[in-house]
């Protein structure tokens, strides 16, 4: 311990490096002046990345998360730079992505008064964290910050803000120095309910593994496997499920879902037990398949007492630590070959064909095909949102859960050139952004930040001309009225590629397409591939999804 003051900026440091930090994206500005003095002073110790925009430094802060395991750490000035960042939290919140949000404010006197760009963004951002502080005191400062960390990556993760106002980072107090924070012991399921669980699925005869982003969060990919492999379950899994288990596996049948595999699928709607794993059962993959069945039982396990139940009704639950839980019912479980249920699962799985080509041109297929066979298993492979989203989490091999990234719960359009920078930084792998021209076109100024930092990535836009989700669906639904969706522009992405200082192409055949990937995939230059597609070709969509939502409208 030493007596001597230091300031409040300076205190941030230090927690900081205390938790390992050793990256933070932003954007400075008038009201964090003090916390970018106190980061020039840790410099060789902390490596701040500044991004085009506060959007993409908190999509930024998602992606390295994703792509490493720890959180990641985003600082924003007042007013504009906070509320920039609330689409960035509210997509980590919903994917349950540990983040620390540092935004400064206006000093305490001037709290209330319409200051120059002061606002509550304690109050905007509570139902988009776990939680938020707004700092009163600098004697509170150190302890808040260690608090957010343990808060972030206990339990479900999640992000947290810290509001800092201007006059407590230059408020002087003594640090002292503590250990880096580690994640609250979390609750394990008593042994009835991992015997409960254990004999339902020792009954069952044709059980699915119906696995999500628990999954992946608590670390529990292997265990997965290990389940599967003694009880001779099938796999399936929503979205932020994709990679927990290669999608190479035997025993994987893919995203079920509006936009899943038919495999998968098929294979939910014959079990007669689904074992969800960290999955929440949202309305985008479960349908009919899922509800219908009067003779099927399903089994949650959730670290999250709040899902259990939320959405559909469910036999029996396990509410505790995932990685624990799985053991156990590992243990407990029989051997089992369930080799009919194995041999059905296999028989959907080659049956399913691939899409019907409506062009003699590039097919989104020919371009998932192309980066398949020319990329490593160490790729990570980003995606924006949209109809880009679902070709690349049906049709792309995923080989490890950090090689996908994608914006599951909030499905926000401009999160993948953000994302993309994160995880490059933080995995030190090369990145491939899969998007769309409608989500690229909210993101490209990141480019400047792939740039800057020569992010080895490779941006692939599937251009249709379209915003080609809403506008499938005005296909399906509005008799094919295309109110506002289809992108009357005329944007030459490779040329905006080259204004950013990047490399960019511009294709509309496959041979086309697979020359330019693998001259962008070897180069260490941000590269932009634009790839001509038809407006007409659509995500398959499994036939419950579409009749549920013709009913509703």
């Amino acid at each position: 311990m030493t007596d001597k003051k230091i300031s409040g900026a300076d205190i941030v440091m230090r927690v900081l490096l205390e938790q390992g930090v050793d990256v933070v994206f932003g954007y400075p500005g008038g009201m964090v002046i003090d916390l970018y003095d106190a980061l020039y002073r840790v410099r060789g110790k902390i490596t701040h990345y500044l991004t085009a925009h506060e959007q993409g430094a908190a999509h930024a802060a998602d992606g390295y998360a994703r792509a490493t395991g720890k959180p990641g750490v985003v600082f924003a000035t007042s007013g504009p730079g906070a509320t920039n960042l609330v689409t960035g939290i509210a997509c980590a919140m919903l994917d349950s992505v540990p983040m620390i949000a540092i935004t400064g404010n206006v000093p305490r006197a001037l709290i209330g008064r319409d200051a120059f760009q002061e606002i509550d963004i304690t109050g905007i951002t509570i139902p988009i964290t776990k939680h938020n502080f707004f700092v009163t005191d600098i004697n509170d400062l150190a302890d808040t910050v260690r608090e957010a960390f343990r808060i972030a990556i206990s339990g479900r993760p999640g992000p947290v803000l810290i509001d800092i106002p201007k006059d407590i980072q230059t408020a002087k107090t003594v640090y002292t120095q503590k250990p880096g924070v580690t994640p609250d012991v979390q609750t394990k399921a008593s042994d009835e309910e991992i015997c409960s669980a254990a004999a339902l699925l020792n009954e069952s005869k044709r059980p699915c593994l119906y696995i999500g982003g628990g999954v992946v969060r608590s670390g529990s990919c292997d265990l997965v496997k290990e389940l599967a492999e003694k009880t001779g379950a099938v796999i399936c899994s929503s979205l932020m499920g994709i990679g927990a288990v290669p999608t190479s596996y035997p025993g994987f049948l893919g995203m079920e879902g509006l936009h899943g595999r038919k495999a998968a699928y098929e294979a939910i709607k014959e079990s007669d037990l689904i074992v969800a794993l960290g999955v929440r059962f949202s309305d985008r993959s479960t349908g009919d398949a899922v509800k219908s069945s009067a003779n099927r039982k399903i089994i949650q396990f959730d670290v999250d007492k709040a899902e259990i139940g939320k959405n559909v009704y469910v036999d029996f639950s396990v509410c505790g630590d995932m990685k624990d839980a799985l053991t156990r019912l590992i243990a407990a479980a029989d051997a089992a070959a369930r080799s009919e249920w194995r041999a059905f699962a296999e028989e959907q799985k080659a049956v399913e064909s691939p899409p019907v080509c409506l062009t003699d041109g590039l097919t989104v297929y020919d371009i998932i095909s192309v980066v398949n066979r020319v990329k490593d298993k160490d790729t990570v492979i980003v995606t924006d949102v949209g109809q880009h989203q679902m070709w690349t989490a049906r049709y792309a091999d995923i080989d490890a859960p950090e090689n996908f990234l994608t914006s599951g719960g909030l499905g926000a359009m401009g999160f993948g050139m953000g994302a993309s920078v994160g995880a490059a930084i933080g995995s030190g792998k090369r990145v491939i952004l899969i998007t769309g021209d409608g989500s690229f076109g909210m993101d490209l100024i990141e480019l400047a930040t792939a740039v800057t930092y020569r992010v080895p990535l490779t941006v692939v836009v599937v251009n249709n001309g379209t915003l080609g989700m809403v506008r499938q669906w005005q296909t399906l639904y509005c008799s094919k009225r295309y109110s506002s969706t289809t992108l009357d522009r005329h944007t030459d992405f490779s040329a905006v590629a080259a204004a950013f200082g990047a490399e960019g192409t511009n294709v509309s055949s496959v041979n086309g397409f697979e020359r330019a990937f693998k001259a962008a995939f070897n180069s260490r230059r941000p590269s932009v591939i634009d790839a001509s597609v038809s407006p007409d070709e659509t995500v398959p969509s499994n036939t419950t999804f579409e009749e549920t939502g013709k009913r509703k409208r």
